[in-house]
């Protein structure tokens, strides 16, 4: 368990340090963060040794892929980015978890939960995955996606994670030793949220799930939350808490410049830079979340004539014969591959086609040869010249950016709401996907030749 770092100098406090559950997830609630005047440093893995953040930083996040590894694993993962933090001056943390709480009947969200509130001695953990823009949001403690209960959503059927029962608390005190309770709506609305969790820290409920329909509930959670010791939710929440921590942020450089106080209520900070140009170069898509959305946007790709090519898990189970295969596939597109031809390389399927699959080769044994296929895959496609690549999926992007070797870069423009650019020191540009996110031509047009960056909606 981390110990106690030396404390920062008061020049090296950060306010906020957010450890997330995989990579896109990292990507969503950095730019939340940035969104609110947050100077926002993203790291994938915890920085090694000796690694310090970018001088004049308000919020540091570590990208982790710890949502589906063996439960112990995303422990030790979780606390030693945890201790990175702490040693680097972050005052509050944040676990940033999917806003459809991603889990299954032993974690990872309650056992990682559950290390980090000991090891911060924090009694009470407020925290909530409603994320209005997403279509996220929760009422009496029933998450909801879309107008219909989560249980009831495409994500009962998600392949690793199968989401069945929509009451959140129930669904948190299976992976917990600990009870979990609910702030209602009306409380959080009616100035009551500070008292509901006073009394259930009393009755010794350790986790509070704050109900919140729109932004304006999450604005009050994140008032009310900025000085708790641990907070946890998607990114939603996290705006709500950067809105709070970056007024005082923002006051803070003024003063330790000289300068008036800036008038924070005229910029509207919900929006994107829109007029940040996106960046150039050759580009590729590889895909491999199966969601509904993903399969969407996929398949918008192929309709308007990209070049695409399959994996087959169930032909060939050699992920380095798939990658070189694949390769060997953009190597024959020649001058199709850059700019507005962008070529699509997926293992997405169909949810029956993918039964199939894990029927037959298991579904840890299959996400892994796929996983490590199109990580390789990556690799060989930025040592052909790809400077942007995009890539659709959690587990996928986490082996991207494991196979690329980056180590984090910094939070460009937003081609989705909550999918950021990610320009690397090496000039390499990664788009990272949430599989549910953005709209059905998201892969079409952020691999397209670039233009102005324009949102295309969550």
């Amino acid at each position: 368990m981390p110990g106690s770092p030396p404390s920062p100098s008061p020049a090296a406090a950060t306010p906020i340090g957010t450890i997330a559950d995989d990579v896109t997830g990292a990507t969503d609630v950095a730019v939340a963060l940035r969104r609110r005047g947050l100077r926002t440093a993203l790291f994938f893995g915890t920085p090694g040794p000796g690694t310090e953040p970018p001088p004049g930083c308000d919020a540091l996040v570590i990208a982790l892929k710890t949502r589906t590894v063996p439960r112990a694993d995303a422990v030790a993962r979780s606390l030693e980015a945890l201790e990175w933090l702490r040693a680097h001056g972050a005052r509050q943390i944040y676990f940033k978890y999917c806003s459809t709480f991603d889990s299954t009947a032993e974690g990872n969200i309650g056992p990682v939960l559950d290390a980090l509130a000991d090891a911060l001695a924090a009694p009470l953990v407020a925290m909530t995955p409603s994320s209005p823009e997403h279509g996220r949001t929760q009422y009496h403690g029933y998450l909801f996606v879309g107008d219909v209960l989560l249980a009831e959503s495409a994500m009962r059927h998600h392949p690793l994670t199968p989401m069945t029962d929509s009451y959140l608390p129930r669904v948190l005190e299976s992976q917990s030793a600990h009870r979990a309770g609910v702030v209602p709506l009306a409380q959080v609305r009616g100035g009551g949220l500070g008292r509901r969790l006073a009394e259930l820290a009393g009755q010794g409920v350790r986790y509070a799930f704050v109900d919140a329909l729109e932004d304006a509930d999450l604005a009050v959670a994140g008032r009310e939350l900025a000085g708790a010791p641990l907070v946890a939710g998607a990114a939603g929440l996290a705006g709500g808490l950067a809105a709070a921590l970056g007024r005082s942020a923002a006051l803070g450089r003024a003063a330790a410049l000289g300068r008036a106080a800036p008038d924070l209520d005229e910029p509207d900070l919900d929006e994107p830079d829109l007029d940040e140009p996106v960046p150039g170069g050759a580009a590729a898509v590889l895909a491999g979340s199966c969601s509904a959305r993903t399969l969407e946007q996929v398949e918008a790709m192929i309709a308007a004539g990209r070049p695409a090519y399959r994996l087959d898990a169930l032909t060939e189970q050699d992920p380095a014969v798939l990658a070189a295969d694949a390769l060997a596939w953009y190597d024959s597109l020649g001058g199709r591959a850059p700019g507005a031809g962008a070529p699509l390389v997926y293992s997405s399927l169909e949810p029956e086609a993918l039964r199939r699959v894990q029927e037959a080769l298991g579904g840890d044994r299959s996400a892994a040869v796929l996983e490590s296929a199109l990580g390789r895959i990556a690799r060989g496609l930025v040592e052909r010249g790809v400077t942007r690549l995009v890539s659709a999926g959690g587990e996928t992007s986490g082996a991207v950016v494991a196979a690329l070797g980056v180590p984090g870069g910094l939070i460009g423009a937003e081609a989705a709401r909550g999918v950021p650019w990610i320009r690397t020191a090496s000039g390499l540009s990664l788009l990272l996907k949430s599989g549910n996110f953005g709209d059905r031509d998201l892969l079409l047009t952020a691999s397209h030749q670039p233009g102005p960056a324009r949102r295309t909606g969550p």
